[in-house]
Parts: structure tokens; sequence; C-alpha cells
């Protein structure tokens, strides 16, 4: 399958430079470029593109105004966002990865051309590559759907660990406003993302949601009924200190070509918390939090999976699955109510 591709940035430099970066990447044809929000929108029907590689900042609309429009239209072309690491153009990202926009690239800044162009194909590459995923989506057997209620032979949940990665934004709006202010436990979550927009995930998840959300940072005492976001470029880890429990943030090298990783924070929160814990593996690509899980659900943890049909790409909590560690597979839109359930349920 050939991926089309519009092309929608104000700079004709920077059009260029896409077009160019994307002649490298095999199964991907160009079909059109837009200089505008109001052109790519005019383009549409006559580009048909699976995939825009839209601009966030633009004089007439934005990235996100463009990507409601999209919505509204009910065009079933994905969006990646191209951002630049302004203050402006972080919240906008954010807020288009909560509204839909399948993934986001930082545009390269270097004063090496090579590099800058280097750098955007490996980045285009690897979420063209998960759109292929996307798109290719495949259901699993009926009875790994079916799981039999989780049978954690710990004690009570003391804290709930949460990994995600592409679509993580959306599945997380979904999942923390609906949890009740009085849970008792700690949540603590990685999504992958780089720095800065971390911060910017947190505080616009935190305006929806009845418990308060915050970046996580170094020393930081946890508390119940709080939801800790990894900070992006940095692993997380749960640590005892004569303060009491508190986090740490490291500067360790990646695990799964990830930082922060899934694995790094399921681990330390299984050091800290034995088989008193519930984990949580929402939509993103690779198997990160896979070995996470495995050493949970030695311990006695309880661990859920997203089900296949909410997620934007079914690798985070395939793995798992296939893996045999989820005790149960879920809906992203009852994800929330079993938390709750198996929280409460060993209180």
């Amino acid at each position: 399958m050939t991926l089309r591709v519009l092309i929608v940035d104000d700079s004709a430099l920077y059009r260029q430079l896409v077009k160019n970066v994307l002649r490298d990447v095999p199964g991907v044809e160009v079909v059109g470029q837009a200089k505008t929000g109001a052109e790519a929108l005019e383009r549409l029907a006559e580009c048909n593109p699976h995939l825009l590689t839209l601009d966030v900042q633009m004089p007439d609309m934005n990235g996100l105004e463009v990507l409601h429009a999209l919505k509204k239209m009910r065009s079933t072309a994905k969006a990646i966002m191209l951002s630049s690491l302004t203050g402006q153009g972080t919240q906008v990202t954010t807020d288009a990865l909560l509204a839909g926009a399948f993934d986001f690239i930082q545009k390269p800044n270097s004063n090496d051309a090579g590099a800058n162009r280097a750098a955007l194909l490996e980045s285009l590459s690897e979420k063209i590559g998960a759109i292929r995923e996307s798109l290719e989506i495949k259901m699993p057997r009926r009875a790994s759907t079916n799981i039999a209620e989780p049978t954690a032979r710990g004690g009570r949940i003391e804290a709930v660990v949460i990994g995600t990665s592409t679509g993580g934004p959306v599945a997380l709006g979904e999942v923390l406003p609906k949890l009740p202010p009085t849970l008792k436990v700690p949540i603590f979550v990685v999504q992958h993302m780089p720095a800065r927009y971390t911060k910017s995930l947190a505080n616009r998840l935190n305006e929806s949601s009845l418990l308060p959300i915050q970046e996580a940072a170094d020393g930081m005492k946890i508390e119940p009924n709080m939801v800790y976001i990894a900070p992006g470029c940095l692993h997380m880890c749960i640590s005892k200190s004569p303060k009491g429990t508190v986090i740490k943030t490291v500067d360790d090298p990646p695990e799964n070509n990830c930082k922060p990783s899934v694995d790094y924070l399921f681990r330390s929160a299984a050091e800290v918390y034995g088989g008193n814990l519930l984990a949580v593996i929402l939509t993103g690509m690779g198997r990160d939090g896979t070995e996470g899980c495995r050493i949970i659900k030695q311990l006695g943890g309880s661990v859920i999976a997203q089900h296949p049909e909410g997620c934007v790409v079914y690798g985070m909590p395939k793995a798992v699955v296939e893996e045999q560690l989820a005790d149960r597979v879920i809906p992203i839109e009852k994800i929330a109510s079993w938390i709750v359930r198996i929280v409460e349920s060993k209180e």
C-alpha cells in the first residue's frame, strides 16, 4: 500500500525539505503541498491523502484549527504535527494531540543542514511506520479479550502505574478525568514525549481531572490521590527515603529506545510496592512496558491492557496480551471504572 501524503507548511523551504526527505521513505507518495491551512482543506478532496504533515504555527489557521476542521469534515486523513520548540508551539502541539493528531515531530533546528535532514528522515520514517501499523491492526482472538476477572495474589493496591505512547494523550484524556478524587492511591504515568511537552500535557489534563495531575520532579514526595506524569527525556522511578516514598528522575540511557521508559518506572514501582500494584498498558507502538508487567505479575500484581479497537497503535498492549500478562483486555471507555473496581475490591 502506497501512503499518500499532503505537506502543509507556510515555509516553502521546509515544504521542500519534507518532500525531499519523504522521497527516501519507501512506500510514500507526496500527492500535494499547501502553504496555508485553508489551502490544505481546499486540496483535500483532490489529493485524498492518508496523511498530512501539518505545521503547527501558520499565519491563517494554525495546525490545531486545521485539525478541528478535518474532524468536522469527517476526514479519515491522519495528521503528524511539525512543532517548533517555542512555548506557543509546544502548547498548540499538545492540544492537537489531545484533539486526535496521530503524533508529532519536533522540527530539527541545528546549524547542520545534513543533520537536520537525517533527524527529520528518522522521525518521519518512525511515525509513518506507526501509521502503517495502525492501518493493519488485527483483532486478537476472542478468548484474549474475555480474560477472567483479575486475581492478583498481592494485598491491597497501593499504586497504579500507566504506560502509553502513540495515541496516549487522547487515551489519558479518556481515562484520567473519569477517576474519582478519593481513589486513595497515587497514579504514575509514562507517556513517551520529549521534555517540555509532558509538562504541557500534565497542565492540560489537570484542567479536566478531579485528581490533581502534575509533571513529576526529582525528590517530589508521593501522595495518594495524585497523578504524576514522567518528565520528558528523563526516567521516572519510585524510591524510599527517610522522608517517605519519593519520586526520582534519572538521566540513565534509554530503554526500548524510550526515555522516559515504562519498564523503568514499572520495575522501580515493583521494588517499592511489590505485588500491590495495578499496571495499565494503553495505546502505543513497540514493547515498552512488557517486561515491567512481567515483574509485576510475578510478584502478584494485576495488569490490564487496552482493547485494540480503541488503540491508535495496538503495539504495547498487544505485546502484553501475547505474552499472556494481561488479566483483562478492556475498551478505553471502561478502563477508568475498572481501575476503581480493582483498587476498591482490594481495600
